[in-house]
């Protein structure tokens, strides 16, 4: 039986030089480092391996582990002269027990290992260890340290539990610990050639030593081990990702490779690049910065914190680093962020001023000079879109910000204006009838800036408001239109230009049959929010009913095209086209609801129908498609039943074909207030629809 000893890692890692040569040699299948020494070969004596418990140390066990610790001869090596190594084992693997043990045995002779440093020598067993979790010969093997030799006790990735017992500690971090610890000596054995064989197959939770298989994936693949431990590769192989676009794989072969070595300036630069490709500038300020950090003359990394800043707004910076960046910055680039400084100096001012469409204008000309992520650029924006009661486009440009948190407001921009962006974003979101969301952006400015007395006050008005809609609804809903009414009317105290309240005001002054002042409300509304579709609805339905047929129908017509399958606008559209044909004196009585698609009879009819005010749609075909192209027309007449369908049968009526200039059939012709403005050729729908929806608006 093979003589079982422990020792500590301190002499297992200084037992000298020909130990470390034998260890290149013969476990790691890597030519020794002393050149001089002549290479001999031996056949390795074979250690089997059986799936029983590890026998206890018996007495004449002990009392040979005990005489390890003797002195030996110091002439050992003078007496042994000439021999050749015969410790190499082979190694192989079987499953194991539930419980992990293996038994050790030998078949000829002992594989006795000594050493001679300091005239004390000692005698060492190797102990092959196999986990007896999920075999799998097929993954690749990764050296986790610079040795593979594991000695009792719980050194490299192996831990001993309380009854003696071997486990692998297979988690991934104690693999990387370990890699990171002594990568420098797993970088020199890996340059030096090696087996192909100089690994065992273990299973795929196996350990042998510090030897630990890897999971499958890209660095699983069998490709060795330099190309899956070395950060350079990583690196390289993240580049390549990067300059292909895909930013999401570089960053994973970027954090790769930082894991390995977090000194290297480089990786944080590139990873850095690979986060400006998916847009988290933030992050990237950071990376940039940790790169400087372990590299202060690192230009390429001063560069690219540079072009961040300038893309943030944050023109100072950017040009300090621009400077610090070396030839990496031409004077181009330097003079565009000078230029962005002073657009950006001329917003602060005009906002100070209240000039709202200067502001307007410096926000317009910052974002196009390369401001196009500073979040405070935006908000500014919005706010003079809103004091000047456009208040649609001020939600639009709010919402095209890069929507920071306001902790990250907070590190890149300072104290300041993350309270100033939540105070604009509550007004915007109040704007379009967004309350809660309102009141939930106010408070958070104020508890960031308590003693700020905008914040403050815009707090005030958006519970003011936020109050008075909630009360005016519930009025509303019980019918006590004018206690709604007045609800209503308080809350625009606060906002005279809340479109919700003045639509929903005007909502209780429609049912008060209060029409002249509803009709002023919707408007109001429709000032600050075009696309306001009830407060448009509203206003329509208060001129029919105060006899303003041609205002009526311009906002039915609006509607219609938003919505072409709405019947009720579609009926109240008809409706309001008839009793405007009856108020100018015109025949109505062979009008009916969704009989807009008729077929020309005689030229008078085709010509009153391309001459009124209004749009008509007019097909020339023959009667032989006669059917195809009517199913097209009738399809149309449904979407849009204010517009006029027209069928023209050329053979009865060729003179028609020929005034209007017909060369192709079928053909479909659009006139608006008696001009032709569009001819589409063959029987498009989709094209004839979108044509209609065009030339309507």
């Amino acid at each position: 039986m093979a003589e079982i000893a422990t020792c500590s890692t301190e002499h297992e890692l200084g037992c000298g030089l020909g130990w470390r040569a034998f260890l290149r040699r013969h476990i790691l299948g890597l030519p020794s480092i002393d050149n001089n020494s002549e290479r001999q070969q031996s056949k390795p004596q074979p250690v089997f391996l059986d799936s029983s418990s590890l026998p206890k140390s018996s007495p004449q066990v002990e009392k040979k582990q005990k005489s390890l610790h003797r002195s030996r001869p110091s002439n050992f090596h003078q007496n042994n002269e000439g021999r050749r190594p015969s410790d190499a084992v082979r190694r192989s693997t079987s499953s194991s027990s539930s419980s992990g043990r293996m038994k050790v045995s030998q078949t000829n002779k002992s594989t006795n290992l000594r050493m001679d440093s300091n005239n004390d020598s000692r005698e060492l067993s190797r102990i092959v260890i196999t986990d007896h979790q999920n075999s799998n010969d097929t993954k690749a093997l990764v050296q986790a340290t610079s040795g593979n030799v594991m000695l009792l006790g719980p050194l490299g990735n192996l831990r001993q539990s309380g009854n003696g017992d071997f486990v692998g500690n297979n988690s991934r971090n104690a693999t990387v610990k370990s890699v990171d610890h002594r990568h420098k000596n797993l970088q020199e054995a890996t340059l030096s050639s090696r087996p192909r064989n100089c690994y065992s197959k273990l299973g795929i939770n196996s350990v042998m030593g510090n030897i630990v298989r890897q999971p499958g994936g890209e660095f699983g693949q069998g490709q060795g081990l330099k190309t899956s431990m070395d950060p350079e590769v990583l690196k390289n192989k993240g580049n390549e990702r990067y300059k292909q676009g895909r930013y999401e794989e570089a960053l994973v072969l970027y954090d790769r490779a930082i894991s390995l070595d977090t000194n290297k300036a480089t990786y944080r630069s590139n990873r850095s690049a690979a986060l400006i490709g998916l847009g988290r500038l933030a992050e990237a300020v950071a990376e940039c910065e940790e790169a400087i950090r372990l590299d202060h003359s690192y230009q390429r990394a001063h560069y690219r914190l540079a072009t961040i800043y300038f893309r943030l707004g944050e023109t100072e910076k950017s040009l300090y680093h621009y400077k610090q960046s070396g030839t990496n910055t031409d004077s181009k680039e330097v003079a565009q962020a000078q230029t962005l400084q002073k657009h950006l100096n001329m917003c602060t001012e005009a906002r100070k001023l209240k000039e709202w469409n200067r502001l307007l204008n410096e926000t317009e000309c910052s974002i196009s000079s390369g401001a196009d992520s500073d979040p405070q650029v935006y908000a500014m924006q919005a706010e003079a879109l809103l004091r000047l009661h456009r208040h649609q486009e001020a939600y639009t440009a709010y919402q095209k910000g890069p929507g920071f948190s306001a902790d990250l407001c907070t590190k890149l921009f300072g104290p300041t204006i993350a309270p100033y962006i939540l105070m604009i974003g509550a007004q915007v979101y109040m704007s379009v009838g967004r309350f809660e969301e309102a009141l939930a952006t106010a408070q958070q400015a104020a508890r960031l800036d308590p003693s700020n007395g905008e914040v403050n006050d815009t707090v005030k008005s958006v519970r003011a408001v936020a109050s008075a809609r909630l009360s005016g609804n519930s009025l509303f809903k019980a019918s006590k239109f004018t206690e709604a009414c007045i609800a209503y009317s308080e809350g625009l105290e606060y906002d005279s230009y809340n479109s919700i309240l003045l639509g929903n005001r005007a909502a209780c002054r429609s049912k008060l049959g209060q029409f002249e002042k509803a009709v002023e409300d919707c408007t109001a509304a429709l000032a600050v929010r075009p696309n306001h579709s009830k407060a448009r609805l509203r206003r329509a339905h208060c001129n029919a009913e105060l006899g303003r047929w041609e205002s009526s129908i311009q906002d039915f017509e609006m509607l219609i095209r938003e919505s072409p399958a709405d019947e009720e606008v579609g009926r109240a559209l008809f409706d309001a086209q008839v009793q405007l044909k009856k108020q100018r004196g015109e025949d109505t009585k062979d009008l009916k609801y969704g009989s807009n698609l008729a077929v020309v009879s005689c030229d008078q009819r085709f010509r009153h129908f391309v001459t009124s005010p209004g749009m008509s749609v007019v097909l020339f075909c023959n009667k032989e498609n006669d059917e195809q192209m009517l199913q097209t027309m009738e399809q149309a007449s449904k979407k849009f039943p204010s517009v006029n369908f027209l069928k023209v049968e050329v053979e009865d009526h060729s003179y028609l074909a020929k005034s209007e200039s017909v060369t192709f059939l079928p053909s479909f012709k659009i006139y608006k207030n008696g001009s032709r403005i569009k001819e589409i050729t063959g029987s498009n729908r989709e094209l004839l629809e979108k044509s209609i929806k065009l030339y309507g608006s």
